[in-house]
């Protein structure tokens, strides 16, 4: 994309941003020209965050925010709105994974926490947003799914089924928001190396790229951040409930 900043005067809030996928993506659509508002649980990492993303030149600031928490779900859009002024763009990335391993050994409190954070936090937080993706004009949500949402891995089926259900609201909400000019979309990464992949990628039983994955290699963060980064661009005008793969070749549709 070069120095074009083709989300110039877009305001950006990309959740648990302060690692990973989540950080590569604010970093990708602040360097496109969009200001960001990062996001994390700790207030330290949203500071590290934040310095970095302004010493790369981005426009950019950061709250503490737990997304399982509905106040603060409140707290992180009024936060953009009383920093930038307006929401152009929601990056729906919070995700976790308590549990590893067989799918019927998984706790109560494991299940509610999945589906807490990575479900029930998504949708509702996309209600707070939309009024103001509203007024935008021009709005765009993007759900970061999984390549696990379409076939489950082994070790991590409960965090699979949370995908799965995100593939739902991604495409449900994109006919319901049409009307009012927002658009919905998701990406599904395959293998990423970050921290929070590492039981898959370096674990006592590591995935092999080689026989896994077509293209024969794990994914980076950056490569997903330049998916999210064409979905809200005005280059996908008429996409909406769709889901790209990021994902080196691997198999991800139902």
């Amino acid at each position: 994309m070069g120095s074009v900043k083709f989300l110039t005067d877009r305001v950006a809030i990309v959740t648990a941003s302060t690692k990973g996928i989540g950080f590569a993506i604010a970093k990708r659509l602040g360097m496109d020209g969009a200001s960001i508002v990062v996001s994390s649980r700790k207030q330290k990492n949203v500071d590290e965050a934040v310095t970095a993303l302004r010493h790369e030149g981005v426009e950019c600031d950061g709250v503490v925010a737990h997304v399982g928490i509905d106040d603060d779900r409140k707290k992180l859009v009024d936060f953009a709105l009383d920093r930038f002024g307006k929401l152009d763009i929601l990056v729906s990335n919070a995700a976790v994974n308590p549990h590893y391993g067989d799918l019927m050994s998984v706790s109560d409190s494991h299940w509610d926490k999945l589906l807490n954070v990575n479900v029930r936090s998504a949708f509702l937080l996309t209600q707070e947003a939309v009024p103001h993706l509203e007024k935008s004009g021009n709005g765009n949500i993007v759900f970061v799914s999984s390549v696990a949402g379409y076939s489950p891995f082994d070790g991590i089926g409960a965090y699979s089924i949370m995908k799965t259900a995100l593939l739902g609201i991604n495409k449900s909400l994109s006919q319901n928001l049409a009307r009012k000019n927002i658009r919905v979309n998701a990406i599904a990464p395959g293998v990423i190396r970050t921290d929070f992949s590492r039981a898959l990628t370096d674990g006592p039983a590591p995935l092999k790229a080689d026989t896994l994955i077509p293209l024969g290699r794990f994914g980076e963060a950056d490569e997903c951040a330049g998916a999210v980064s064409f979905l809200v661009s005005d280059g996908a005008s008429y996409m909406s409930g769709e889901v790209i793969g990021v994902n080196g070749g691997m198999q991800a549709r139902i």
